[in-house]
């Protein structure tokens, strides 16, 4: 049996390290019950979730400038500023500076040291799923660029994967799931929106050649924050697979705004997830199911 790599990020805004728990337990009792359904029993060693924490590099920074800005005149719209500079705040201070890669690298060497985590417990060669929320699926492209790269790969990237496992340099890459994702604005950075990551990534089927992968990028049309993908260019047209409009959130928030921060709490979402994790889980491990079912059969 093949164990999944899961690794779940969380985007911007002040953050709290259990950000994931809730979601990692409510797709373990979906993948519970989905594995039941097989004839299997569930073990916890199927899917090995990894949550990627990277708020820490921000939030007490965010914290003391909130408290700054308001100590020389009374602002408007407090609430306002207040998330712009927790959401924005993340986004500006993510972005190298000419000279140093400071919070850049420091951001992509926690990610890095997630998926050390998740070679460990899943295995050197285990398929990885990403789930990416808001600025995390930037942080995401960004880190999965630099890893795919094959020339002038940035001194730290050499350094990180000089004896690293296959997962850990993102050769196992298989799915990755973007959720309420701002990488349209991002693709502005190049003239024809075309510098995509490649999902899978380019080893991915050297070692699963019967795996099946691809990007879906999931978002609400009430989300401000959240574009489609797949039509910004030729290039994102190719590595899409689908651009999935979803209506996430309650009353008070799915028609708004605030529909940026219902995507992990959504039902909708925890059914889209089991979904693609369950696949992929199949594609990995068909021998592994034919002597399942032989088994059974002779038993």
């Amino acid at each position: 049996m093949q164990p999944i790599a899961v690794a779940v990020i969380h985007g911007a805004g002040i953050q709290k390290e259990d950000f994931a728990e809730i979601l990692i337990e409510n797709l373990q009792k979906k993948l519970e019950k989905w594995l039941k359904d097989q004839g299997r029993t569930y073990t916890g060693k199927e899917f090995i979730f990894q949550p990627i924490y990277w708020g820490e590099v921000f939030n007490q920074r965010e914290k003391d400038l909130w408290e700054a800005v308001q100590k020389s005149d009374r602002l408007d719209f407090s609430v306002l500023r207040k998330f712009v500079i927790e959401f924005l705040g993340d986004a500006i201070a993510y972005q190298p500076t000419s000279d140093q890669f400071q919070n850049y690298e420091q951001v992509h060497e926690i990610y890095f040291k997630a998926l050390t985590k998740l070679s460990e417990k899943a295995g050197a060669k285990a398929p990885l799923i990403v789930i990416g929320h808001s600025l995390g699926t930037v942080i995401t492209s960004n880190l999965f660029y630099d890893l795919q790269k094959t020339s002038d790969r940035m001194a730290y990237i050499e350094e990180w994967t000089e004896n690293a496992t296959p997962l850990e340099k993102g050769e196992t890459l298989a799915r990755f799931i973007s959720l309420g994702s701002p990488l349209a604005l991002w693709s502005l950075r190049y003239t024809d929106f075309d510098r995509p990551i490649k999902v899978p990534s380019w080893g991915f089927y050297k070692h699963y050649p019967d795996g099946e992968g691809g990007w879906w990028n999931i978002y609400d049309r009430d989300d401000i924050l959240a574009y489609p993908l797949k039509t910004i260019s030729d290039a994102y047209g190719m590595v899409i697979q689908e651009d999935r409009e979803v209506n996430t959130g309650n009353l008070l928030t799915s028609w708004n705004p605030a529909s940026h921060f219902q995507y992990v709490k959504d039902k909708q979402i925890l059914n889209l997830l089991t979904e693609q994790l369950t696949e992929l889980f199949q594609s990995v491990n068909k021998d592994d199911r034919i002597s399942h079912l032989r088994s059974e059969e002779i038993d």
